[in-house]
């Protein structure tokens, strides 16, 4: 397949790159130190399943730049999919499907209002990847799974094709008979553990181990599956409890990548996540008081470290 990856950092990193090593013609779109690094020397992903490396000529500055594709994965920071959306229209790769692998529960309704609703398939993943230096990507553990799923009914060409392309590159990739579900599953824990290690500026341990931390840790998810679940989407009432205890099962050194934005002064995604699930609240009338408070803690902190701080 022709893939076009637009956002070469962690995710769009590693998953462009195992995808590229298994023989797809996988062009990335990056920017900054990280796209002059890969003009140089290709993008390196150092793996517990096996050191990556792409050629130079894999990667491109801009989505103009690109040519007809077969699929585009978008994982670019939240705040840029609108920006992301609007320059694919205006592309070679107008018409190919999207897969975003992006955080939270508003990126695909961004990118079908943008682009064509059949055009965007759904998609989440679980790993931990990061941009250890410019060119560089870290690959933390052996996880990397992915689920995809149409927002029709069914299964589509389209989707098996992808699925196929995954899987032939040892990704443990799966289908989804309801893939809005399991997009809000995964962003019922995101904003339990981004809310926690961002306020309480501790990892994972910390938060689990002190009584009131975790309350706010259980409570935080409970109002998410209630929006969730006034939003029509089929989670158990008691599915915070479930998560609870998996934040029990996770390395204690275990931060998020909130926590990690705030430690270096850089914008934060706090906007989709506990502010995500505040605006969502707010349509339903739904009371989601602990979310507000961790939205209003941090939002002098949503662009970047305050002046002066």
């Amino acid at each position: 397949m022709r893939i076009a990856v637009i956002g070469a950092g962690g995710v769009g990193g590693y998953f462009g790159a195992r995808l590229a090593a298994a023989g797809n013609e996988v062009t990335f779109v990056a920017r900054g130190g990280h796209l002059e690094a890969m003009r140089r020397s290709g993008l390196v992903v150092h793996s517990p399943l096996g050191e990556l490396r792409t050629p130079p000529e894999s990667v491109v500055g801009s989505i103009s730049e690109l040519g007809p594709t077969d699929l585009v994965l978008v994982a670019v920071k939240l705040w840029d999919t609108e920006a992301v959306a609007d320059q694919l229209r205006s592309s070679a790769a107008r018409d190919a499907p999207v897969l975003s692998l992006q955080n939270g529960v508003h990126k695909d309704a961004v990118l079908r209002d943008r682009l064509t609703e059949e055009q965007v398939l759904g998609g989440v993943c679980f790993i931990s990847a990061f941009i250890e230096a410019p060119g560089v990507v870290r690959h933390n553990s052996p996880l990397q799974k992915v689920a995809l799923g149409s927002y029709g009914p069914g299964p589509t060409e389209t989707g098996r094709a992808v699925l196929a392309a995954f899987r032939d590159a040892g990704i443990d990739a799966e289908a989804s008979d309801d893939i809005e579900r399991a997009i809000w599953e995964k962003f019922v824990f995101l904003v339990g553990l981004s809310a926690t290690t961002a306020t309480v500026r501790q990892p994972i341990g910390v938060v689990r181990a002190h009584e009131r931390s975790r309350a706010l840790l259980y409570d935080v998810m409970a109002e998410t599956v209630a929006v969730a679940r006034a939003s029509g989407v089929r989670l158990d009432g008691d599915f915070a409890r479930d998560r609870l205890d998996f934040c029990d099962t996770l390395p204690a050194a275990m931060t998020s990548s909130m926590h990690n934005d705030l430690d270096k002064g850089n914008r934060l995604e706090l906007p989709w996540l506990s502010g995500g699930v505040v605006e969502l609240a707010g349509r339903l009338d739904v009371p989601v008081p602990r979310n507000r408070t961790v939205a209003d803690i941090l939002a002098p902190h949503v662009l970047g470290r305050p002046a002066g701080s």
